[in-house]
């Protein structure tokens, strides 16, 4: 070996093993690791930071309800709310309304024209022979009312003006000797004293206001001398005759009092209603009084029920009744 040869294999042997056994891949590699340290990839199990307070509220609070005072206030008053005696309040006053232009029209001038012109005792006359066939009804009503004492003035005050009073033409049985004035009574008047409600309130036309009892009340009373007697009262031309006579002379009787109802009133339909169910309940109360109790001062009715609309306390067309004895 030569002394070159020996000198080289000398240098080769001292020098750093790194410095020869390193590849440049590595030196980059170890020269880039502070970048990577620097800017650390993020873990996607770490949790993450909630959202501020400020940004949740702005992502999930409405828009406040003061901005929208206007909708709030429609929805209220856009409906109101029905009278509970009264739910077909808006039928009710349709129907009401043209049974007043028919009345205007037509029925009221023709009631005041038979008044006109048919003497007072003619008029007089045939009312109280109409009224004369009611009694029985009113005896029946008074024995269901269990009121011995009111029905036999009632079959009473039937026989004389039946034989005296000339078939009922004069109401003889009211004046002296005998004392014996009328009192209306009926099926609605019985259903009222054994506690059964009105029900709603209805305005019909031929029958004007009533109620649901009084209505079915009515149905019973007209059904009575039919089927207990049969003719005439079965007769249709009998039940039409009488029904417009009772319209026009009541249409006629009532008017001056249906003018100051109507003219001291805003609302002419519920001054009518008011009036009706005031002195329905009037009259029901005071089958309910003792002797020694006045009766209350309900007005006089003699309203029609027929195609003029005009109000009557009595479903049976009659005066209200006397103090209770």
């Amino acid at each position: 070996m030569s002394i070159t040869a020996f000198s080289t294999a000398i240098l080769l042997a001292s020098a750093p093993a790194d410095a020869v056994m390193t590849p440049p891949s590595a030196a980059v590699s170890t020269t880039s690791a502070p970048a990577e340290t620097a800017a650390p990839p993020v873990s996607a199990d770490e949790p993450q930071p909630a959202p501020t307070a400020d940004a949740a509220t702005v992502a999930t609070t409405p828009p406040p309800v003061a901005d929208q005072p206007d909708q709030a206030a429609i929805i209220v008053t856009a409906k109101p709310r029905a009278d509970p005696g009264d739910p077909v309040e808006a039928v009710n006053e349709i129907t009401f309304s043209a049974v007043q232009a028919v009345d205007t029209a037509f029925v009221g001038p023709l009631a005041m024209a038979y008044k006109r012109n048919i003497p007072n005792p003619v008029r007089s006359g045939l009312r109280h022979f109409l009224d004369n066939l009611q009694e029985p009804i009113v005896f029946l009503n008074y024995m269901l009312q269990l009121k011995p004492g009111k029905a036999a003035e009632t079959l009473g005050r039937f026989t004389i003006n039946s034989t005296i009073g000339a078939a009922g033409l004069i109401d003889v049985a009211k004046s002296k000797p005998f004392h014996l004035p009328r009192h209306p009574n009926g099926f609605a008047f019985t259903l009222g004293y054994y506690g059964v409600k009105p029900g709603p309130f209805l305005f019909l036309p031929l029958i004007g206001p009533t109620t649901v009892r009084d209505l079915f009340g009515r149905w019973v009373d007209l059904l009575i001398l039919p089927v207990a007697v049969g003719k005439p009262f079965t007769d249709p031309a009998y039940g039409a005759t009488t029904l417009v006579f009772r319209s026009l002379d009541e249409r006629a009787e009532s008017d001056d009092r249906l003018r100051r109802l109507k003219d001291g009133s805003q609302d002419h339909y519920k001054a009518l209603r008011d009036d009706y169910l005031r002195n329905r309940q009037s009259e029901i109360d005071l089958l309910h009084a003792k002797k020694d109790r006045p009766a209350p001062q309900v007005p006089a009715e003699p309203a029609a029920s027929g195609p003029a609309g005009a109000s009557s306390a009595n479903p049976d067309n009659a005066a209200s009744p006397p103090k209770e004895q």
